[in-house]
């Protein structure tokens, strides 16, 4: 092949992701019919400490990726992840509505669900639910539709957002209650 016609292919190829990823644009990937992302029932947790002042439990072997303000752990298409950010106002249901679901939306194919205020072992947290599109796979390009959960804590000028994702439909309901109710402020 000669190197025009690969240039060629190339930019069409970049164009054609860029046209996917324009926001707003992107509908929701339909769900799978057996999703491949429940944590078994006997997947062993531990607890992951927080040099930001925090700790909960997460699945032990998942790997661990940290970032600047954010630590995740990933273990085949679920993920877990703590994002840490100031917040200079009491955190609260209008709080959620107006700041923190303009952040979520900015997500793929978002479809939001509950907005609740839980009252859990680590504090009060707002719960944000929602499902999305995953990122496409670098290989195939692929997509999954993701069913997600945020838990927003907030002490002291401090807000942690704690990330619970999976494939939608997954039974993940008894094992993202544990690591929710995990969350300590140490």
């Amino acid at each position: 092949m000669n190197r025009r016609l690969l240039l060629s292919s190339a930019l069409s190829l970049s164009l054609l992701n860029v046209t996917r990823s324009v926001a707003g644009t992107e509908v929701p990937v339909t769900p799978e019919v057996s999703p491949p992302g429940d944590i078994p029932d006997s997947q062993v947790f531990i607890t992951y400490k927080s040099l930001a002042g925090f700790s909960f439990k997460v699945p032990e072997g998942w790997a661990r990726k940290d970032a600047d303000v954010t630590t995740s752990f990933q273990g085949k298409y679920d993920v877990v992840a703590a994002t840490v950010a100031q917040i200079a106002q009491p955190l609260d249901i209008n709080y959620a509505k107006q700041t923190l679901v303009a952040d979520i939306q900015k997500g793929r194919a978002v479809t939001l669900g509950k907005i609740s205020l839980e009252k859990l072992p680590g504090g009060e947290a707002v719960k944000i639910a929602y499902s999305e599109n995953s990122e496409p796979n670098a290989v195939t390009n692929k997509q999954i539709r993701m069913e997600s959960e945020r838990f927003y804590f907030a002490k002291n000028g401090k807000l942690v957002s704690l990330y619970l994702s999976a494939p939608f439909g997954s039974d993940n309901v008894d094992q993202w209650n544990l690591m929710s109710a995990s969350f300590r402020w140490n």
